[in-house]
């Protein structure tokens, strides 16, 4: 039996309405792909009429430090987004012996480069490269990953910045299915600073402010939390959102029926029937979605989504970039 879903939802100064056809008997699936497809047609109007005023087209250029495929693949991903809606993109590619003083040199350009919009470093680094000092060499008003130190305080502290992708990504899901978060119980599983630091954040902090949050009630869950304690958490929550790289690490058992069940992980696995690698979540989503309410598959989920919000944060940065530059002309 199927029955139809009108949902609402909105990024800053939008509102869709979409319908879905859903089983009734089974959880509502977010489909990412169809969201975030929906998303950036608006964002290709949005940029249009960006260049149309008479300002620079925006642009996004990425760094990869070495060879890893995941890295090469997600990047390809984000220069494909970039095109879709109408944000120029370029590249930089530097060998995995690149030392810490040569990419701090090469951001340093990116972050003089008036025609760069955006800076994105893509991660991991190799290890005689720190993170964290890599992070924060990005200019904050460049910074669209949302890493800089900078950035991470602002969005603590409930006020404008550039919030990480993943985490923004995580929020329009949940307001695109009316998913209730005010005052209510999530737990999300993880505790990196990247992704589920800045989620928790963003989901507990006051929906008044600039942020935008969600005024839920958060619990956080890690790797050392006892697995007897993570599953009564779940079991309590209305939202679980999981984010740790651990193949069917919630399970049926764990979840309240009708929660709302956000899926971040990405493994690859060996599929058992075909002897090929294939991506799943965090999640074991073939039984789980037999309680909950909504649930986000993987792939198809969160990542198209993450991508999706990084193309926001670049126009972001470009308007904001723009308007500068007009109230400078303005005082000269």
């Amino acid at each position: 039996m199927f029955k139809c879903l009108v949902s609402s939802w909105a990024v800053p100064g939008r509102r869709y309405v979409t319908k879905v056809l859903v089983n009734s008997n089974m959880a509502q699936i977010i489909d990412g792909k169809v969201i975030s497809q929906e998303i950036r047609l608006k964002l290709n109007e949005e940029v249009a009429q960006f260049v149309n005023a008479g300002n620079p087209q925006p642009h996004l250029t990425a760094v990869i430090v070495g060879e890893d495929p995941a890295s090469e693949i997600y990047v390809r991903n984000k220069m494909t987004a970039c095109k879709e809606v109408g944000i120029s993109s370029e590249t930089k590619r530097l060998p995995a012996n690149t030392t810490e003083e040569e990419l701090l040199q090469l951001i340093g350009e990116l972050n003089r480069d008036d025609s760069v919009s955006g800076v994105l470093v893509q991660l991991p680094v190799p290890e005689q490269i720190n993170e964290r000092t890599i992070c924060n060499a990005v200019a904050p008003e460049k910074d669209v990953d949302g890493f800089n130190e900078i950035n991470m305080g602002r969005l603590a502290l409930d006020m404008e910045g550039f919030v990480p992708a993943t985490p923004l990504a995580v929020k329009t899901l949940l307001e695109h299915c009316n998913i209730d978060t005010f005052g209510r119980n999530a737990v999300v599983v993880g505790r990196s600073k990247n992704v589920s630091l800045p989620l928790a954040i963003l989901m507990h902090s006051d929906g008044k402010n600039a942020t935008k949050a969600l005024d839920a009630t958060v619990t956080i869950c890690h790797r050392y939390t006892p697995p007897k304690e993570l599953a009564i958490h779940c079991r309590q929550a209305d939202i679980i959102v999981v984010a740790v790289g651990k193949p069917g690490l919630i399970t049926k058992d764990m979840v309240k029926p009708g929660a709302c069940v956000i899926d971040v992980g990405i493994n690859r696995i060996k599929d058992e029937k075909t002897g090929n690698d294939k991506l799943v979540g965090d999640v074991d989503f073939e039984e789980v979605r037999q309680v909950a309410g909504h649930i986000t598959p993987v792939p198809g989920g969160v990542g198209p989504m993450t991508v999706t919000m990084l193309m926001y944060n670049t126009l972001k940065a470009a308007k904001k970039a723009a308007q500068n530059a007009s109230q400078k002309s303005a005082l000269v």
